[in-house]
């Protein structure tokens, strides 16, 4: 009987994992890192995932700029766009770094000390913003 429980409890645990990937997309687990892209003495503030890729909000203390950029591993070239303004400001104010780009795009650079800011990015179909966010 202790065999046949063991046999029981290996199957159920092998079908929980096919259903958990067949659940979470693709690329999910595959987020990248900040690799200081671009420059140095900007700290992550905060991030979102996309598909296959994060987006990285950092700030510098020393110069009071917010950036935003992509940590993705090179690949194909895809359409990426990376976005930020300052949360005041109107749409027409956004600043975008977008194109046809292998690595990452990125870093869009913005002075918003003690302002909030309204970030985000696009890469491949997968697409997020982040509104009023991370007072500097």
């Amino acid at each position: 009987m202790r065999t046949s429980a063991r046999r029981s409890r290996t199957a159920l645990a092998a079908l929980f994992l096919m259903l958990v990937a067949s659940v979470v997309p693709p690329g999910a687990a595959a987020a990248a890192s900040y690799g200081g892209q671009r420059g140095s003495g900007y700290s992550v503030v905060n991030s979102l995932d996309l598909v296959e890729a994060t987006v990285f909000l950092t700030y510098n203390a020393g110069n009071g700029n917010n950036r935003v950029a992509f940590g993705n591993t090179p690949g194909d070239r895809l359409l990426m766009n990376v976005w930020l303004k300052r949360s005041p400001e109107t749409p027409a104010d956004w600043r975008h770094d977008r194109g046809f780009l292998t690595t990452y795009a990125g870093p869009v650079h913005r002075a918003a000390a003690g302002t909030r800011v309204d970030w985000g990015g696009y890469r491949n179909g997968s697409e997020d913003t982040r509104y009023g966010t991370n007072r500097g």
